[in-house]
C-alpha cells in the first residue's frame, strides 16, 4: 500500500491488511493513527489485530476512532496529540483515508496554520473531498455556547468552562482537585489550569455548578469560590444524599439543608451566563440529587450518559437506580438530536484517546446500553453490569470537602463504633 503524502510529517491512507505495516515501516514511517471504529464492516481487522501488526513492525500505534459526522474537537486534539507523540513520520487510516485528512485539516485551521476557506481546495489537490471538514467549521463557527474541557488521566473526570462567546461571562461545571490515594494529599493543579484559561481568555465566572454530589473523587467548587468570588449550586436534592451521609457515616452535626452551596437549583429553574439562559432538569439515577445542565445547544449529562462506546453510569452507589436513571436518560433524549451532550468521565475502552462529548442522535443510534432497548432491558443491563464492577470507592474526607468544613466523627463518638477507613484502602 502507498499511502497519500500530505507533507514530511502525516501521510493518510484507506485500511491497510497486517502485512501492509511492514511495509509502511519500510517506507520510513514511525507511526500508525487508526481513525476507524472497530465493527464498521465485516473483515476488518479492528483495533486490537492493528495493535500487533504495528508493533510487530516497530511501529508505535494510536486509536483515535471516529465517525466522519460526529467529530468533536477533542477527537482534533487526541489526533494532534498521538501525532506529536510519534517519533517520525505518520501514516493515518480510515476506510478511504478521507476521515484521517479531516482531522488533520481541522488541528491546522484550529491552531490557525491554515484557512478554513483553504480546506476544501486542499483536500481536492490531494484527491479527497473535505466537504465535512467545512461544514464542520462552519458549525463551530456559528452562535453557540463555547465548551473548553479538561480531563483529569486520575480519576477520568471531565471538567467544563461553557462561556458565552458575545460577553466573555461563563460558567465552571463540575470542577474537581487533585488526589492522591496512597498520601491523601490534594491538590489544585487541575483547578488552576482552568483558571489560567479563563484569565488567558479574560473572561468572567459567573456560576460554579455541580451537577451532583461526588462520593468518588474532590470537588473543587469552594476553592474555586475563594478564588473567583462567584456563587456555586446543586440541584436542591442535594438534602436527600446529605441526610443519606448522615445515617451511613453516623455525622450527627451534618446539616442536611444544602446550605453549603450558594443556590439549590429545582427542576426547571433557569439561570443566566451574559446572554444565554441555561436550565435545569432533574436527573436521578447515578444519585438522588444529579442534576442536568440545558445551556443553549450544549447539556452537562454528568455521570448519566457516557460517549455511545462506553454506556451508562452505575447506579449502585447509595441512592442510585437504574429504574431513575432510564428515565431521565430519556428525559436528555428527548431534546433535540443535535444538541451536544458533555459527559462527566471518559474510561477510554480500547485505550482510545479521551472523548466527552457526543449528540443525542448518537448516543440513540450507538449507544450500546440504550439502543433498541426498553425500560425492563436497561434495567436488567445496568443491575448486572453493576454486580460485575469494584465496589463504589466512597471517599470520605471528599464527604468533608464538599462540605465545606464538615467533621466525620472520631470512632467511639456517639455511643456508636465508627470505622475509620484509611485513604489508601478507598
Amino acid at each position: 500500500m502507498m499511502p497519500v503524502r500530505v507533507n514530511e510529517r502525516i501521510s493518510v491512507a484507506g485500511q491497510p491488511d497486517s502485512a501492509d505495516f511492514a511495509d509502511f515501516a519500510k517506507q520510513g514511517f514511525a507511526a500508525v493513527i487508526n481513525a476507524r471504529p472497530d465493527g464498521e464492516e465485516p473483515g476488518q481487522p479492528g483495533n486490537a489485530a492493528e495493535k500487533i501488526s504495528a508493533a510487530a513492525a516497530g511501529l508505535s500505534y494510536s486509536f483515535v476512532p471516529v465517525n466522519g459526522n460526529e467529530i468533536t474537537e477533542a477527537d482534533i486534539r487526541g489526533f494532534q496529540s498521538a501525532m506529536a507523540e510519534a517519533k517520525g513520520p505518520v501514516v493515518a487510516h480510515c476506510k478511504s483515508g478521507t476521515r484521517a485528512l479531516t482531522l488533520y485539516v481541522l488541528g491546522e485551521v484550529l491552531e490557525g496554520r491554515m484557512k478554513a476557506a483553504d480546506v476544501q481546495t486542499f483536500g481536492e489537490s490531494l484527491g479527497f473531498d473535505l466537504a465535512g471538514a467545512r461544514r464542520w467549521l462552519e458549525k463551530a463557527a456559528s452562535p453557540r455556547p463555547q465548551v473548553k474541557a479538561f480531563f483529569e488521566p486520575r480519576t477520568c473526570s471531565v471538567q467544563y468552562v461553557v462561556t458565552d462567546p458575545a460577553t466573555k461571562r461563563c460558567a465552571i461545571i463540575d470542577p474537581v482537585l487533585d488526589f492522591d490515594e496512597m498520601s491523601g494529599a490534594t491538590g489544585t493543579m487541575n483547578a488552576d489550569a482552568m483558571l489560567a484559561y479563563i484569565e488567558g481568555e479574560r473572561m468572567t465566572v459567573e456560576w460554579i455548578l455541580d451537577t451532583h454530589p461526588h462520593a468518588d473523587h474532590f470537588s473543587a467548587a469552594h476553592y474555586l469560590k475563594e478564588k473567583t468570588g462567584a456563587p456555586t449550586a446543586i440541584g436542591v436534592h442535594v438534602n436527600d444524599v446529605q441526610r443519606l451521609w448522615k445515617e451511613i457515616y453516623n455525622w450527627p452535626t451534618l446539616a442536611t439543608d444544602g446550605s453549603q452551596w450558594d443556590r439549590l437549583f429545582a427542576d426547571g429553574d433557569t439561570f443566566e451566563i451574559g446572554d444565554l439562559t441555561g436550565h435545569v432538569m432533574f436527573s436521578p439515577g447515578h444519585t438522588l440529587a444529579s442534576v442536568t445542565y440545558v445551556i443553549g445547544d450544549a447539556a452537562f449529562v454528568h455521570d448519566t450518559i457516557f460517549t455511545p462506546d462506553s454506556g451508562t453510569a452505575r447506579t449502585d452507589f447509595p441512592g442510585g437506580s437504574a429504574t431513575a436513571l432510564w428515565h431521565s436518560i430519556q428525559a436528555i433524549l428527548s431534546l433535540p438530536e443535535e444538541t451536544r451532550l458533555f459527559s462527566g468521565h471518559d474510561y477510554q475502552p480500547g485505550g482510545r484517546h479521551p472523548r466527552w462529548e457526543s449528540t443525542v442522535a448518537a448516543q440513540e443510534r450507538a449507544n450500546a446500553h440504550i439502543a433498541g432497548i426498553d425500560e425492563a432491558g436497561f434495567v436488567a443491563l445496568r443491575q448486572a453490569r453493576d454486580r460485575t464492577l469494584p465496589k463504589p470507592k466512597l471517599m470520605l474526607h471528599a464527604l468533608q470537602v464538599n462540605i465545606r468544613g464538615g467533621r466525620l466523627p472520631e470512632p467511639e463518638e456517639n455511643g456508636r463504633r465508627y470505622l475509620k477507613i484509611p485513604l489508601d484502602a478507598l
